[in-house]
């Protein structure tokens, strides 16, 4: 493994935070007063930390581009999730799909420029996410991909390496599989 560090990446909306689902989509929440962090996020995203993970925050926030949060909120929502729990970076692509940019998900901009940074090894590492853009971006790296099953309506569809039903499921099927794989009993 040459030393790099192994990773969790994190989708924010409907992973860590909960999303408002309308007609079978998600919507992240604009307001401070509306972002709620999800009850079994802390301890899960504690357990990988303890399990000598990186955690690593990749978000797709295109209401910024739309004009439908600031970034003083954005900033603010991202310190209220690192006070929850350990999270050792955040990346957002502020950008809307018609931009064409390599850092909105499925594109693996943001976990490539998080490997640079933190020295990570996709080979090693997990993506969660709870759609089908955070499949296709940690398929793209060689990271394992774990979905958290919401029941979205979404024309897109690629299949994950686990299929959970929430956060709680996701760090569990890891551990497992860590578990089995690595001795630990786990």
């Amino acid at each position: 493994m040459s030393g790099k560090r192994r990773a969790v990446f994190l989708d924010r909306d409907g992973v860590l935070v909960r999303t408002e689902v309308r007609d079978g989509k998600p919507y992240a929440a604009l307001t401070l007063d509306d972002y709620e962090i999800l009850p079994e996020a802390p301890a899960a995203v504690a357990a990988l930390k303890r399990a000598g993970f990186a955690t690593v925050v990749v978000t797709n926030q295109p209401e910024l581009a739309r004009g439908n949060v600031d970034s003083a909120t954005l900033t603010a929502m991202h310190d209220r999730l690192r006070a929850a729990m350990p999270i050792d970076a955040v990346y957002v692509c502020p950008h809307d799909s018609a931009e064409g940019c390599g850092c909105r998900k499925p594109a693996p901009g943001m976990l490539r420029q998080a490997a640079a940074d933190l020295d990570l090894d996709f080979a090693s590492s997990y993506m969660i996410g709870d759609r089908w853009r955070d499949v296709g971006a940690g398929r793209a790296v060689g990271c394992v991909t774990v979905l958290i099953e919401r029941g979205y309506t979404e024309p897109e569809r690629l299949e994950p390496d686990i299929s959970v039903a929430d956060m709680a499921a996701a760090v569990a099927a890891i551990l497992g599989r860590e578990g089995a794989g690595g001795g630990t009993g786990g």
